[in-house]
């Protein structure tokens, strides 16, 4: 039987810093991480559907994911269970806000040496990044704010606002070293009253 490869998932809202720690976690990580995160998958849609109005069936009203972005996530999810389960190392940024998601996640991950990272900061920094990148729909992370943290406990949580992405990289590095994963298999425990 092959042994698993480590699953890391970041969650959070957009411009919360998940590209940029996920950048330095790779740089950073001694073992060959695949990145299999939100955005590899989105754009393997094509173009047209990147816009209005198909964007709509992806990401519905920007907090809820349409028809097209439900079936686009559950193949994410189960595509990093299936890399890992052939022993391969995934890193990988979500925004959790649908609970269903979070209840197929700790389905597939609950038995795989998987870790989910929150990663947060004030509201204030979130629009601000917003604005800086000029690539998101203005308030999205507001609205995401209010749920992309709801349905999830996390092995470790960081405020992205008091250090920078290598930093940020290096606290969940020590984190995976030195203590096992527990929240997936925790959500999963909850979920299914096992």
């Amino acid at each position: 039987m092959q042994t698993p490869g480590t699953i890391i998932m970041l969650n959070g809202t957009t411009s919360s810093g998940k590209s940029a720690t996920l950048s330095a976690l790779q740089r950073q990580l001694a073992a060959p991480y695949l990145e299999a995160g939100i955005d590899k998958f989105l754009y393997m849609l094509p173009e047209r559907w990147l816009e209005w109005p198909e964007w709509a069936e992806v990401l519905g009203d920007a907090d809820r994911a349409g028809p097209v972005g439900q079936q686009l996530f559950s193949g994410m999810h189960h595509a990093i269970a299936a890399l890992a389960r052939q022993s391969n190392n995934v890193l990988a940024d979500h925004v959790l806000l649908d609970p269903r998601w979070v209840a197929e996640c700790a389905a597939l991950y609950a038995d795989l040496p998987a870790y989910l990272i929150g990663l947060r900061c004030p509201q204030a920094v979130l629009d601000a990044r917003e604005i800086a990148r000029g690539d998101r729909l203005p308030g999205q992370a507001k609205k995401q704010n209010r749920v992309a943290h709801a349905h999830t406990i996390y092995d470790i949580e960081i405020d992205t606002s008091a250090h920078p992405p290598d930093a940020c990289a290096a606290q969940i590095i020590h984190h995976i070293s030195t203590k096992p994963p527990r929240a997936w298999r925790a959500l999963h425990t909850t979920r299914s009253g096992v």
